[in-house]
């Protein structure tokens, strides 16, 4: 319990980036392509993708010895880093092609993260599925408002 604690905290941690660094007037003002949802959906979709985070490091982390937990679960941990970037630069400093590359490079540290976590636990690797098809869409919706408003 003390594991899935700590990992809710760190997640927690990353998710609270986000909430400070909401979109604002600048955001709004953007031209957005084809198929960007309202604001809400975001809302309801990170806590969910937040949660499944969780539950799949917390397999990982019991599933692994003390002495392994550092190789396999750094892309993880990178990862839930440079999700919280993201926020900070886009919506914090308005710097949509840097979010753009931030976005790249976790898309890259996820599938890493992933292919660590499918030779511990297949479930915890599925449960990232869903992350990666977001994070995929977010490719699509910040390439798509760069282009946009480049």
């Amino acid at each position: 319990m003390v594991i899935f604690l700590g990992w809710l905290l760190l997640v927690a941690l990353v998710a609270m980036i986000g909430a400070f660094t909401s979109p604002g007037a600048w955001y709004a003002e953007l031209e957005k392509p084809p198929l960007t949802p309202p604001g809400w959906v975001f809302s309801v979709v990170w806590p969910i993708l937040y949660l499944l985070m969780v539950i799949a490091a917390w397999r990982v982390t019991l599933r692994v010895s003390p002495e392994q937990r550092g190789t396999v679960l750094w892309p993880f941990v990178a990862q839930l880093a440079v999700n919280g970037l993201w926020s900070l630069l886009f919506f914090g400093m308005n710097l949509m092609v840097v979010a753009l590359l931030d976005l790249v490079l976790l898309w890259g540290l996820l599938l890493l993260t992933i292919r660590r976590f499918a030779r511990i636990s297949s479930l915890a690797a599925w449960l990232l599925v869903p992350y990666l098809a977001w994070v995929s869409f977010a490719g699509y919706l910040n390439a798509g408002i760069v282009w946009l408003n480049g």
